[in-house]
């Protein structure tokens, strides 16, 4: 059976994936027109990449929905589809042929990526402030 602090737990470990989606996301947008990294070459995109585990801590190879789990970020995936090629031969980052390659970041697709998190966030604060509420009245039945 799935206790008061269960249900909590659950809910923050997905308010805890969402707030890492929404600083991947942050990242992205920041460096949506960064032609030159650290590691060389322009920014590439990051992602979170997701996976249930069971409130046991084990990784739950259950499919989704069979059971309740935790949500837990695997790792950060970097996106490796090209970044867009853009003619500008004045540009420092421009090749022999006068093409600079900018970030493949989608800032249309990030602000989606953006908004779909923050309403799983608000959704998670919805669920732990109803198991709050919950607790209030199962301790006030006990009076």
């Amino acid at each position: 059976m799935l206790g008061v602090f269960s249900a909590l737990e659950i809910s923050a470990s997905g308010l805890a994936a969402e707030r890492i989606r929404m600083n991947t996301t942050a990242s992205n947008l920041a460096n949506a027109r960064t032609t030159r990294t650290d590691e060389g070459g322009a920014y590439r995109r990051i992602d979170p990449v997701f996976e249930a585990q069971s409130l046991n801590g084990v990784l739950d190879p259950t499919p989704s929905g069979a059971r309740v789990s935790l949500v837990r970020v695997a790792r950060i995936a970097t996106d490796d589809r090209p970044g867009q090629l853009v003619h500008d031969p004045s540009h420092p980052d421009a090749d022999a042929r006068g093409y600079v390659e900018y970030p493949n970041v989608n800032v249309v697709e990030e602000m989606v990526n953006m908004i779909a998190a923050s309403r799983a966030y608000e959704a998670g604060v919805t669920s732990i402030e109803a198991v709050k509420g919950m607790a209030r009245s199962a301790l006030g039945i006990a009076k």
